[in-house]
């Protein structure tokens, strides 16, 4: 009987230390190296929040289907070509992939989880940081990272790729009413960033998805981020599978229209059969990594920062 109990021991510390290990990897991508110090921050710092602990905006951005979520914003968001051209020619996102990863994981954090003053703090750097972000396209059209019809796509684009990602992935997806109200909770951000006119729910964003599609296409560069992000992620082999997971989720949510612009392959059944099963099984899994042990006395905070 003691042998058992050891060898029960044993299996149940090889298990955790697994555990701690795919969380830390993880923490540290999404976060960097001191995430965990971050996090504790955030959550730790006492005073105000701009949203309570019940609210619909923290189920969905502590889910760890924000990590399928988060890339199929990236690669909608990619289709506006003034929002593309920002983003090549002043965000550095092929040299530094990680690091953009990082500061957006924080941004998000601080502002759905952070005190009010913090979050402020946070929505204040990125506007400096729209105010100097301004160029002409090589078709000539001029673009500005803080003109409020750009913010609003990037918005609208974001948000409903973290709330259809949660549906179909999340580990408690929302109710009808509760997706409406995360559509509200995020308009709050989105005002304090610059948006004159966010959506605060499913109807009104739907409308303005459709308002911006005459606007979109796949230029060159939208091409050149997706293979990018889909096919040569700056990654260890080791995690290629898991990541190109991941990547196949992350596609299969897009319309259709979107995919075809970015040359993205469909193939009818795969899907359903097989990419749909394996993301559910990737997202437990970082849910599981990501989580509190059992016996902490902390809340769970599943995805990065969260």
């Amino acid at each position: 009987m003691q042998a058992d109990t050891c060898l029960v021991n044993v299996s149940e510390r090889r298990v955790f230390d697994l555990r701690e290990r795919l969380g830390r990897g993880l923490l540290t991508r999404v976060a960097g190296p001191q995430g965990a110090d971050v996090r504790a921050r955030i959550h730790g710092t006492p005073g105000p929040r701009w949203f309570g602990p019940d609210r619909p905006i923290r189920t969905v951005h502590g889910d760890a289907s924000m990590f399928i979520g988060g890339l199929r914003a990236l690669l909608l968001q990619s289709l506006h070509p003034l929002a593309m051209a920002a983003v090549a020619g002043h965000s550095g996102y092929q040299g530094d992939p990680w690091g953009r990863l990082q500061r957006t994981s924080t941004f998000l954090a601080v502002t759905t989880y952070g005190t009010e003053t913090d979050a402020q703090k946070a929505v204040d750097r990125v506007r400096a940081v729209h105010d100097r972000v301004k160029g002409t396209t090589a078709a000539g059209e001029a673009y500005h990272a803080a003109d409020p019809h750009l913010l609003t796509w990037v918005h609208v684009a974001e948000v409903d790729s973290f709330l259809r990602a949660h549906q179909r992935y999340g580990a408690h997806p929302l109710d009808d009413a509760g997706c409406d109200e995360y559509i509200a909770d995020t308009s709050r951000i989105a005002v304090a960033l610059g948006v004159t006119d966010p959506p605060h729910n499913r109807s009104e964003l739907a409308d303005r998805l459709a308002a911006y599609r005459p606007e979109l296409r796949a230029a060159f560069q939208a091409r050149e981020a997706a293979h990018f992000l889909l096919f040569h992620p700056p990654l260890p082999w080791v995690v290629r599978t898991p990541y190109a997971v991941l990547a196949a989720n992350a596609v299969s949510t897009l319309p259709m229209w979107a995919r075809k612009e970015l040359g993205l392959p469909y193939v009818p059944g795969l899907e359903e059969a097989c990419v749909r099963p394996a993301g559910h099984a990737l997202t437990r899994t970082i849910r599981w990594a990501m989580a509190r042990p059992p016996d902490s006395t902390a809340a769970a905070r599943p995805n990065g920062l969260s």
